[in-house]
Parts: C-alpha cells; structure tokens; sequence
C-alpha cells in the first residue's frame, strides 16, 4: 500500500523534528496548569498565537471551540492531570458562524446518502452552530461557570482570536 502525499509529509516531518528532539523528559500534567480551547480552524496556531510552549498546557481543539463537546477532555484535564484555568478562544470567520442543524442534516442526507441521514437523526447529533461570535464565548464559559463538573476554584476566561490580523482580544 504506497503513501498518500499527506502520509509523506508526516514521515517526514517527524523524522525532521525527531532528529533534534530534546523534550521526551517532560511530565505529564501540562507544567502551567491550566487548557486552551480553541476551534480546529487550520488558520490557528494555538502554541503561536497564545504562547504556549511544549508542555505548557493541554490545547483542546474541535468545531467552534465548544465547550459542551470539550467537557469530557475538560473533566480529565483537571481531575486527572489537575489544569486550575480554563481558557476559551473562539475565532473570527468561524464556520459554525455559516450554517444551522437543518443544513448540516441537509448536507448529510445529499452527500452521505438516506441511510446516513437516518443515523445522524438516531444519534440526535446537534453540531452547535452559532449565530452570533461574542455571545457564543459569553454562553460557553457561562456553561463551563454553571457546571458541576467544572469546580468553582477553576478560572475560566473567554476570548475571540482574529484570524484577519493575528490578536486575540478578552470577552470576559
């Protein structure tokens, strides 16, 4: 079976970065203690833009910086690995900004087919779209404040990055 493209790059990154790497004594709990959660956009560079070095930190990413579809890897952090700061980065010219659940399901149904459409309804999948950036930093870190499973000695903060220029401003 040959390698994709893809495949290559990666052999050939990680022999590149793996010929100097000096960083394999490092723990494992994040040093600094504390969670980035940010979106999966390919234009974010979490380590960049938010000054995280190797080991700093644990740096959740997933569609829209969601803070309902983090909370598992949230808990972890902190029970297991004991982070004591949550900090939400969610970005402009996000593409939960660009639809609803009725065109993702849409979608789903065109590209995918019936079958899968049926699966995604059974599974009650709701993709957490969002119509408004600021609010929506406002409405994850108020779900992070309101949970149980986030204790109250936890600092959370919300910001919104701006893929247009490099900055990140706080919310709150």
């Amino acid at each position: 079976m040959s390698l994709s493209a893809i495949q290559k790059n990666v052999e050939a990154a990680s022999a590149k970065y793996s010929s100097s790497f000096t960083k394999g004594h490092l723990a494992l709990p994040p040093a600094k203690k504390y969670l980035v959660l940010t979106c999966m956009d390919a234009r974010i560079d979490p380590a960049q833009a938010f000054g995280i070095e190797l080991g700093d930190a644990h740096v959740i990413r997933n569609a829209g910086a969601s803070a309902h579809v983090a909370l598992r890897s949230i808990v972890i952090s902190e029970q297991l690995l004991g982070t004591q700061e949550i900090v939400l980065v969610k970005h402009t010219g996000c593409g939960m900004l660009t639809f609803d659940n009725e065109d993702a399901y849409g979608l789903v149904e065109k590209n995918l087919g019936p079958d899968a459409a049926a699966e995604l309804k059974a599974r009650g999948l709701d993709f957490l779209p969002f119509a408004e950036l600021e609010q929506a930093v406002k409405d994850d870190v108020k779900y992070l404040g309101d949970t149980k499973l986030v204790p109250d000695n936890v600092t959370v903060s919300g910001w919104i990055y701006e893929v247009e220029t490099g900055k990140t401003r706080r919310v709150l």
